[in-house]
């Protein structure tokens, strides 16, 4: 790494090393369309108008799967699910606590799965693929590489929260009968959560008519006889679609930023394209510390790779493991277990994994194991702890959103509240990631959970020339 031609590549080329970092680009370009549907307030509509129109006997699975698919909607799951959970429990005559916990469960318990494919799975992918091809040059990023996966933990994790919420945690928590929540509930009520009127209403059928629209474009931009861009007629089997696959982030951005804009020319919140671009740039101003982390993360991985550390360490790790004999399940398990542990201690997701995959994903790769299914072992890990670590970013929040509906609650009666799902997600996690590595499910559309590196890539990335 001091040589003279590394020196001078590392001070010359770090413009380009930034900006050729692929979850760079992925998710900006994808943030341009959420900003707009998070400030125009489709986000907030979406899920205050769907826990409004609750049937008791539903509400817990359904506030689960809205707080699933709230990951696209950032911290606004945040600020608005949670709060508005507890007012709809405390309104139904259940404990307004059950309401946060199941809420919480479902954003950030249950953060590696999700029902749609959205930013971050672009951002942890997005990670993955310059650390595979560090053995694999030709590796490419596939956005829907976890997709199978995150939706079975939507199906598996739904009826677990279910469970837990009304037969071990509400139970604990004691029949409802008010008090300490006058606070809480006059300022739900007056912020307006999950109240819409006839603009809203409104905002929200248009939004729905967008998103048919951009569907339809892509959907005949791969499918229409005689013009189809997004298909690689040259290609062979699920190869094909690789063009769709790719387009897969502009859709995404052009998804959120046309719903986003409907809704907000009916709503109200968007009067004109400035607000459109003023709404953009506030998106990504709210990405500024990311960027920070992509600038030390993008230099990492370049210098990991102009070092011929990864795959040295790649090489003598699976040799290592492969001495000890043990299934691959398990080797996925340590992973899980892992990230679990630092998760405990450093927050941020993106962060562990763009340390730990130069080397893991490489490592794995030699195994058998493809760097999709390394992923999404990763992710499961990661998602276990976030609701019991007081040093997750966002656990005074729900801390202080509990104090209003009960002012003695503390730190130790929020852990012990999160707990039994923290336990349950994480058994029924590690059981995923075995059975899906025994039984080879593909992890995604066109991504397989076992893999064969190319042999030319073997020849050619272990090599290491002496100086």
């Amino acid at each position: 790494l001091l040589s003279v031609g590394n020196v001078a590549r590392l001070l010359v080329d770090m413009p380009r090393t930034l900006t050729n970092f692929p979850p760079l680009g992925l998710v900006l370009v994808v943030m341009i369309g959420a900003a707009v549907a998070e400030r125009s307030g489709l986000f907030a509509a979406l899920m205050g108008g769907g826990v409004r129109r609750l049937p008791k006997a539903a509400l817990t699975p359904a506030i689960f799967l809205i707080g699933l698919m709230s990951h696209h909607a950032s911290d606004a799951a945040y600020v608005v699910l949670i709060p508005l959970a507890a007012l709809v429990y405390a309104n139904v005559g259940r404990h307004p606590l059950a309401g946060v916990a199941v809420a919480y469960a479902g954003i950030s318990g249950a953060f590696a799965g999700n029902i749609i494919p959205g930013q971050f799975d672009l951002l942890m992918l997005g990670i993955t693929a310059p650390a595979a091809q560090l053995l694999d040059p030709g590796f490419a990023v596939n956005p829907l590489g976890n997709w199978w996966f995150t939706l079975a933990i939507g199906i598996v994790f739904t009826p677990i929260a279910w469970f837990i919420t009304d037969r071990v945690v509400e139970p604990r928590l004691g029949t409802w009968e008010g008090g300490g929540s006058a606070t809480a509930a006059a300022e739900s009520e007056s912020a307006g959560l999950g109240i819409l009127g006839p603009d809203q209403r409104r905002g929200l059928r248009r939004a729905g008519l967008a998103a048919l629209v951009v569907v339809g474009l892509f959907a005949a931009l791969t499918f229409w006889p005689g013009y189809s861009p997004l298909i690689d007629h040259a290609a062979e089997g699920p190869k094909r679609l690789a063009p769709f696959y790719g387009a897969l982030i502009a859709a995404f951005m052009l998804l959120f930023l046309a719903t986003g804009w409907a809704y907000g020319a009916a709503a109200g919140t968007v009067k004109s394209h400035r607000d459109l671009v003023r709404m953009m740039g506030e998106g990504l101003r709210s990405m500024a510390p990311y960027i920070v982390l992509v600038f030390f993360a993008a230099h990492f991985v370049a210098m990991f790779s102009w070092s011929n550390l990864g795959p040295v360490l790649a090489v003598k790790g699976a040799e290592g493991l492969r001495g000890l004999n043990l299934p691959l399940p398990f080797l996925l398990v340590g992973l899980l277990l892992v990230s679990s542990v630092l998760d405990l201690v450093i927050g941020s997701a993106s962060a562990k994994w763009s340390a730990m995959a130069p080397v893991v994903v490489p490592m794995l790769m030699l195994l058998g194991v493809s760097p999709e299914m390394t992923t999404a072992s990763y992710r499961m890990g990661d998602s276990i702890f976030n609701i019991v670590t007081p040093l997750a970013s966002n656990f005074p929040l729900v801390l202080i959103m509990c104090q209003r509906w009960k002012p003695t609650f503390g730190i130790g009666s929020m852990i012990a509240l999160m707990l039994p799902y923290s336990a349950a997600f994480g058994v029924t996690g590690l059981l995923m990631i075995l059975a899906w590595v025994g039984f080879q499910w593909p992890v995604g559309p066109g991504a397989p959970a076992a893999y064969q590196l190319p042999v030319a890539a073997v020849s050619t990335q272990v090599t290491v020339t002496p100086p």
